[in-house]
This record gives C-alpha cells, sequence and structure tokens, in this order.
C-alpha cells in the first residue's frame, strides 16, 4: 500500500542522513542519486542471490581458462581488442578477478544474469558501507553485515598472493589510483584503499608517470610496485597516450606489468570476461551439450543465463523481444530492445557504436515504487551482487529504467521482517 510522505519531511531527513557520511556522493550530475527510502528482501531471497552469484561466478570463471587457451582469431571474433592481445593470457592470480560484480534480475523464472562487471564494477562504498547506516536509520538488519570486513580480507588476500608470487623481499610501493575530477571513482577508490587497511597511498593517474620498459613512478618519483585501479577499464588503458609526446603509454603499462615489473589490480585477466560476447560462449556451449561444462554446470546455465548469441536469426524465428547491446558497453550506452525487427526503444547515448553487437533474450525488470524527494516515482530494479576473489559477497539495488543507465538510484536494502510488506 502506497502512503503519502511529507516532501519538506523527506528531504530533511535524507539530507541529514546521507550528510552524516563522508565523502560520498548522495547526489550526482545535480541530481538525486541516493534515495532515502529502503527496499526489502527475505532471508531466503538473499541465500538465493549469494547462491546464484557464486554458481554463476563459477561458470565466467571456468570459461576463463577455455578462452586464454583459444586463438587470436578467436578472441577478435569475441571483440577483445586486437590491442591487447599480446598481452591478454596474462595470469597475476589464480583467480580471474579480485572484484567483480553480477548484475542479476528477478524474473518469473528466478534469478537470470544480464552481465558480469569483472574488470572495474563500481557500486562498492555503497553496497558495503551506505547500505549498512541506511538499515541502521530505517531500523532493519542490513544483509551485507560482516562483508566489509570479508572485502578488506579479499584484497589483503589478493595483495598476499601476487607479492608471494612476485617474490618481493622489500617493503611493496602500492598505489590506488583513478581520474581526480569524477567524484564516483574517486571516492569508491579511497573507500577501497581504506578497507584493505595496507600500507597504500593514493595518487590520481594524471600524477603517475611512465618510463618505458622500467617502470610506473608516482608523483614522488617512487617506483610503484602495485597498482590498484579499480575505476580504469582496460579498454580505455589500452587508447591511453601522452599528451605530449603521443606515446602509446597504456601499452607501455601492460608491458611492465607483462615483464613483472609492476603488478595491476584487478589482473588483466579480469578483462577478458568483460565482454558480454562470452555469454554467448557460455551459452553455445551448453546448447550443444559441450563436455567442456559438467551436468551440474549445464544446469546452472539453463536456470540462471539468458539466450545469448553473436546474431539476431534466433530471435527473429521465435518472434521473442530481444536486447540489443555491445560488448563494451557501459551504463546502458547503446542499448537498444527490439521486438522482431522494430525497435521498441534505445538508449540515446551511441558511444560503443563501433562494438561487437550481442543479442540477448530481453526480460522484465521487477517495478517498485520509490520515494524520491519530487514524490512517489516508478522504477525498476536491478540486483548488484559482488564476488570478491571469486565468492558472493555485499548485494545492492539500483533502481531506474529498463535499460539501466547512469541516472539509476541507488537503493538501499534491508531484511525483511516478517509480516513487513
Amino acid at each position: 500500500m502506497i502512503k503519502n510522505y511529507n516532501l519538506f519531511d523527506h528531504q530533511i531527513k535524507r539530507k541529514k542522513a546521507y550528510g552524516a557520511i563522508d565523502f560520498f556522493w548522495q547526489d550526482l550530475y545535480d541530481s538525486e542519486y541516493a534515495l532515502y527510502d529502503i527496499a526489502y528482501l527475505s532471508h531466503q531471497e538473499v541465500a538465493d542471490i549469494r547462491q546464484a552469484t557464486n554458481r554463476i561466478g563459477s561458470i565466467f570463471f571456468k570459461t576463463g581458462h577455455l578462452l586464454r587457451s583459444l586463438p587470436d582469431e578467436t578472441l577478435l571474433q569475441l571483440d577483445i581488442p586486437q590491442k591487447i592481445l599480446p598481452f591478454i593470457r596474462h595470469r597475476a592470480l589464480p583467480i580471474e578477478s579480485v572484484i567483480s560484480r553480477i548484475d542479476l534480475v528477478q524474473t518469473n523464472e528466478g534469478l537470470k544474469v544480464l552481465e558480469l562487471n569483472s574488470d572495474t564494477p563500481t557500486f562498492e562504498k555503497e553496497v558495503f558501507l551506505v547500505n549498512g547506516l541506511m538499515c541502521k536509520e530505517f531500523g532493519v538488519r542490513d544483509p551485507n553485515a560482516g562483508f566489509a570486513e570479508k572485502l578488506g580480507d579479499g584484497m589483503r588476500k589478493a595483495l598476499a598472493e601476487v607479492l608471494h608470487r612476485g617474490k618481493f623481499k622489500d617493503e611493496p610501493t602500492i598505489v590506488f589510483t583513478s581520474h581526480d575530477d569524477h567524484e564516483e571513482d574517486k571516492y569508491t577508490t579511497h573507500y577501497l584503499k581504506e578497507v584493505a587497511n595496507v600500507e597504500a597511498k593514493y595518487v590520481p593517474l594524471h600524477n603517475l608517470t611512465i618510463e618505458k620498459g622500467v617502470g610506473l613512478f608516482d608523483d614522488k618519483g617512487n617506483k610503484i610496485d602495485i597498482l590498484y585501479r579499480q575505476t580504469y577499464p582496460v579498454e580505455h588503458l589500452i587508447e591511453d597516450a601522452g599528451n605530449e609526446t603521443g606515446d602509446p603509454i597504456g601499452i607501455q603499462l601492460l608491458e611492465l606489468v607483462c615483464s613483472n615489473k609492476l603488478i595491476m589490480l584487478n589482473p588483466i585477466s579480469a578483462f577478458l570476461l568483460q565482454s558480454k560476447a562470452v555469454q554467448s560462449v557460455i551459452w553455445g556451449m551448453m546448447e550443444l551439450d559441450h563436455p567442456f561444462y559438467t551436468n551440474n554446470e549445464k544446469h546452472w546455465i539453463k536456470q540462471y543465463f539468458l539466450p545469448t548469441y553473436l546474431e539476431e536469426e534466433m530471435f527473429l524465428t521465435k518472434n521473442w523481444k530481444y536486447v540489443k547491446k555491445p560488448s563494451f558497453g557501459r551504463e546502458g550506452d547503446t542499448v537498444s530492445v527490439f521486438q522482431g525487427k522494430r525497435k521498441l526503444y534505445e538508449d540515446q547515448h551511441k558511444t560503443y557504436e563501433e562494438s561487437l553487437p550481442v543479442y540477448q533474450k530481453y526480460v522484465e525488470l521487477p517495478t517498485k515504487m520509490i520515494k524520491t524527494v519530487d514524490g512517489y516515482k516508478e522504477a525498476k530494479l536491478l540486483i548488484g551482487s559482488f564476488l570478491i576473489n571469486g565468492q558472493a559477497s555485499g548485494i545492492g539495488l539500483r533502481a531506474g529504467n529498463q535499460i539501466t543507465d547512469n541516472n539509476a538510484y541507488f537503493l538501499p536494502v534491508g531484511i525483511k521482517h516478517e509480516g513487513r510488506d
């Protein structure tokens, strides 16, 4: 049942609650981002999300092993950029990605995965810190209680593993970096540095320098041993060039990584799974009953994955509604929804038009009325479920349009009390 609320009181409470959180972006682009509202999940729903996350993550990570064995020509067909092919098989860790996030949707047929954000997922501070503070504000139980500590443990474990592999004897120089002019990226990176609780410093990307074949250096001229670049995508990195020299500094950085003169986290292996075309490989091999996946794994693929192809013929033949999305794309950019040949709607941004298109069966996101500073709005819910070193972790909700873009809200989530709507 929808109950009216006083907008002025709501705005005051929101400002007070979020204003008490240091270095948080409750408003983005001069618009409301973090809602003073809460959604409820049952204990069983939370357990189901974490079980699905573990199973889906295991499928993706196992597929990473397969992808490294494929020839370059096949990787190019999955839209892996030509420039990264010399580096893409490098493995810094036994796990594919330290921090990754699976985007899930609750449907009439159960949980379905839309995509894996394995390279540079954000949303950590919202899920692992702010969600708990908002649960306290509303007097409900936080489904992510204790997971911030597990996030820190997971990051330290990954750092210890790469240091062991690199046979470091001296105290390493660890740098966390991001673009300094992007509030969300910067404060997400600062939060991860704080949670990691290791001897490290934050240095903006523009203050890092490369000496080709020698190393990466911080703003004080110190050689960096480990670079944590949680918000700096590899597909952008490989295109980076020096402002004055035009030198391919992104490629030079990857050369340092592959020659063991620099450790980078998330590792390069995380990028291999970032292409949404990987889901077409997973679905196609399941349809062919390929022995690479066990019978249990094939069952999980049928249960959680959506039919995904590199061509749209299957959807046209079956007259299914489907989504056309770029292999490498973010925030709903360049995504379109079709019924047959008829385009139903699309995101207005076209940043990734050159990226290989992937075609995925359409599923409707569940709808919820949310409280905003302007009154009630109807929104579609998307679940973000984290994997830390391959294990299910914190979960969070975004509320927005059917195509979830960068205008979507952060909606805190709590554990449902028995009898609560």
